[in-house]
């Protein structure tokens, strides 16, 4: 990790420049992901595929690999790298994100306020994201029993997934630039700041793309117009809206259109896929209902808004999460009564941990008299604060993500020994085409796609642990080697 050498802005009415480490690997590894990341999302989408198999066949002999058999084996546009834009599926992409936005203002909602900021102000927010998300799904719920399965999302989705990443990554470039260049209108410190606007620690090194991917701004928000009815003077946090809204519904939205795929081509709904759909729905929708929760994590408190969120939000989180739901769409698997009981299992227990531990931390920070939490031991620092030195958190200093990760693998084991290829046969005398779908050769090579999310995930997991383990080392100083010194472990106790 380098260190960056401190520098000041040699004038007066500037923001300072901060002296800190680079996360991420700095400018080169931001670089990499804001580049490389969209790519890694196409390729899981065309190289897992259900025109030549998961993963494409000449992918599996790399001898005669040649850029030209790899499109015929994939969703490649006819048209080429166009193809990838669709204006009428990018206009009806932005009709969600509208959708979601009118749903926020206009719904009902729980009224919270956020933390103290460093202005010593705090913003007001509405959680309505749960019925929003209920109210969309009751939508297509109808639609479908109107329509059936030919309800027109259901089709859209599958035959225009490519087109679909490309609006929605268009979305989040575009809402990454406005904030950044936004973020430059954050009053200096002394100068009268209404909003509240602050920008984010570690966001502000003076590196563009850093900067850029990394997020200057701590909570950009957008306040509407007085002359908008009803809605008029409302704020949307940004970050918040970003981090409940598109992508967690969208996430639910694309399993479903898969489920529906697999009914419309096969015939049936595999035990393997409903699992999956519950299990993630679940997951969702879970973060929905417990959607003011989100004001006490790294996110809200600690980052900024930039690249790096908006598109792992709109991008990132719907369409890899998903990944496995598609791969059954075209190949079903049935798991039968054992192996439903062995996913379920691993499902609760994650689940179990990971719920469990959240409800605990949330209910001592909003109310540590509360007779669930009021037992448990604490550790006072010297700033007054104190730290849970038993229960859930006595155990490891981040258990909760020990239980998110024991999900993530309820998520992949129904795909199985992935891997499929897709065969087709044309009858000489009618000339009807026939698909078989087979793991043949490919058997175990899918699970490069279904069993990502797995590791991604630990890395993921891990990274964001160390990020928390240095953030309360500079907070805490001493008290928190204390603390460290009594909850020895940092997510799997015994283990790490």
């Amino acid at each position: 990790m380098a260190i960056k050498s401190a520098k000041t802005d040699t004038h007066a009415s500037a923001h300072p420049l901060e002296s800190h480490e680079y996360e991420f690997a700095g400018p080169l590894g931001a670089a990499g992901i804001v580049f490389g990341l969209p790519l890694l999302v196409y390729s899981s989408i065309f190289l897992c595929n259900d025109v030549s198999g998961c993963p494409a066949p000449a992918l599996l002999s790399p001898k005669t690999l040649t850029l030209e058999k790899l499109k015929q084996q994939t969703l490649w546009p006819e048209n080429g790298l166009t193809g990838l834009f669709d204006f009428k599926v990018t206009a009806w992409v932005l009709g969600y994100y509208a959708l979601l936005v009118a749903l926020q203002l206009l719904l009902p909602g729980e009224e919270v306020d956020g933390i103290t900021l460093g202005t010593g102000g705090r913003h007001h927010y509405k959680f309505n994201a749960f019925n929003s998300a209920l109210l969309i799904l009751t939508g297509l719920a109808v639609g479908t029993a109107v329509q059936g399965v030919d309800f027109v999302v259901w089709d859209f989705l599958w035959d225009k997934l490519p087109q679909v990443v490309t609006a929605n990554l268009i979305v989040a470039t575009a809402q990454a630039i406005y904030v950044y260049l936004a973020s430059f209108s954050v009053p200096h410190p002394g100068q009268p700041n209404p909003q509240n606007r602050e920008l984010a620690k570690g966001g502000h090194t003076g590196n563009i793309l850093y900067d850029f991917f990394i997020g200057r701004e701590l909570n950009p928000r957008i306040t509407l117009p007085q002359w908008i009815p009803i809605a008029g003077g409302q704020e949307i946090d940004i970050k918040v809206f970003n981090e409940m809204r598109p992508g967690l519904t969208g996430w639910v939205i694309l399993n479903l259109s898969f489920v529906v795929h697999q009914y419309k081509v096969h015939g049936f709904v595999s035990d393997s896929i409903i699992l999956i759909t519950l299990f993630q729905s679940l997951y969702a929708l879970d973060a929905l209902y417990m959607e003011p929760a989100i004001l006490t994590t790294i996110d809200v408190i600690n980052d900024g808004f930039g690249f790096m969120l908006s598109f792992g939000d709109l991008v990132w989180v719907p369409f890899i999460y998903s990944t496995q739901a598609r791969y059954l769409a075209v190949y079903p698997l049935s798991l039968g009564l054992p192996g439903v009981a062995g996913v379920l299992a691993v499902q609760g227990l994650g689940y179990y941990i990971f719920r469990s531990a959240n409800n605990q931390k949330n209910r001592f920070r909003t109310n540590p008299k509360d007779p669930r939490v009021a037992h448990l031991e604490t550790l006072t620092t010297e700033s007054g604060s104190k730290l849970l030195v038993s229960g859930w958190w006595g155990r490891a200093r981040h258990i909760n993500y020990l239980g998110d990760w024991i999900m993530s693998f309820s998520y992949c084991m129904p795909t199985g020994v992935a891997g499929y290829v897709v065969n087709k046969y044309q009858n000489p005398v009618t000339g009807a085409v026939t698909r078989e779908v087979v793991q043949g050769d490919a058997r175990g090579w899918g699970m490069i796609f279904t069993y990502f999310y797995i590791v991604y995930f630990g890395v993921l997991l891990i990274h964001r642990e160390m990020r928390d383990e240095e953030k309360c080392r500079k907070k805490y100083g001493k008290d928190w080697e204390r603390y460290c010194r009594r909850v020895k472990w940092r997510i799997l106790p015994g283990i790490y």
